[in-house]
């Protein structure tokens, strides 16, 4: 991935619509948290007794949500979205924010990461409001295992509610995987194995240090180059021929067309230089980076009556000053204080 070119002066920010940064990335994908709850626990995400929920006046209206959808797709350039939260699907409008969404000219594409658990009854409304397709999170493929990882025995609901997303064609259908040593990790060739079956396309993600905890440890995670071994040693794996762009997984053919399988390398290969994301959390704060250490409050003017060209300069003004990187690698890297549930993936 070529580095992040030189930053332009602060003063120089193009006036033109589009989420530009001072490194000329432009910001297309929107990532929209709709809530911070989540109906499993997985140890690497909260602890188990979960976290203290955003409280429900803080949280965006299913019509703020849409408005602030809108001034993105509409004003500012985003051509798709992705619904995350917490879990999703726990939103009780969330129907109905995604279907307004799909009646915007233009169009944005439109994914949903969730853990699957409400799929098999949500799966057929999802795809009729305009969802375009899902990602699924499955660490593992053992019961036992699963109950481990996420403090629920819910194993075979996720397992349906996957099925239930290809039957109602919400595809390709996504499946999440996060490795951790010493708990899952002789499981990536399983893994793959189930999706290609399934017809499904796998993504490994390095394990990112976004637990409240603040517990992550870098010796526990396993990396994209140990994956790449396991997999192929069990598998021909060839670059894919599809330009990566701004995708955050690197994509391998397996056995010469037989599927494809993702690795996302956050920590020990950074994609920084070609990010296109923008991030909305549930309570209205705009992130330019997953690992932001500051935000931009958007709910405040929002509910105090800014128009949306208002809207749209503080938007694109917090994402003029992204940061070259995450900086994981940095001496002086600090976890963001919000964990993975509250900023959404």
């Amino acid at each position: 991935m070529p580095s992040v070119p030189r930053a332009a002066e602060e003063s120089t920010r193009p006036d033109e619509r589009a989420l530009i940064d001072r490194f000329g990335r432009i910001a297309t994908d929107l990532r929209v948290s709709v809530t911070d709850r989540c109906n499993l626990r997985c140890s690497y995400c909260m602890p188990a007794e979960g976290l203290d929920w955003l409280p429900g006046a803080d949280l965006l209206s299913g019509a703020e949500l849409s408005r602030l959808i809108a001034i993105a797709v509409r004003e500012l350039g985003v051509t798709e979205i992705r619904f995350t939260g917490g879990e999703p699907l726990l939103r009780k409008d969330i129907i109905d924010v995604i279907g307004a969404a799909a009646q915007l000219d233009p169009r944005p594409r439109m994914s949903l990461t969730t853990n699957g658990l409400r799929l098999p009854e949500l799966a057929g409304a999802l795809e009729a409001a305009g969802l375009d397709r899902v990602n699924v999170s499955l660490d593992t493929l053992r019961a036992d295992r699963f109950f481990t990882i996420t403090r629920r025995n819910r194993l075979d609901k996720v397992l349906d509610g996957m099925a239930a997303a290809a039957a109602a064609g919400l595809t390709p259908v996504k499946v999440n995987a996060v490795l951790m040593r010493g708990v899952n990790e002789d499981e990536a060739v399983p893994l793959l194995e189930y999706c290609l079956d399934q017809g499904y396309e796998l993504r490994f993600i390095e394990q990112m240090p976004l637990d409240p905890q603040h517990a992550w440890d870098r010796d526990r995670m396993v990396t994209a180059a140990e994956i790449l071994d396991m997999l192929g040693a069990a598998f021909e794996l060839t670059p894919h021929p599809a330009p990566r762009g701004g995708a955050p997984a690197e994509r391998w053919v397996v056995d010469g067309g037989r599927g494809s399988v993702g690795v996302i390398a956050s920590v020990t290969q950074p994609f920084c230089a070609a990010c296109d994301r923008t991030r909305l959390t549930a309570d209205g704060q705009i992130r330019s980076c997953l690992f932001a250490r500051t935000e931009t409050d958007l709910r405040g003017p929002l509910r105090e009556g800014a128009d949306d060209a208002a809207i749209s300069a503080l938007w694109r003004n917090a994402m003029w000053g992204k940061a070259a990187g995450h900086g994981i690698d940095d001496a002086g890297f600090a976890q963001p204080d919000r964990p993975m549930s509250a900023i959404g993936g």
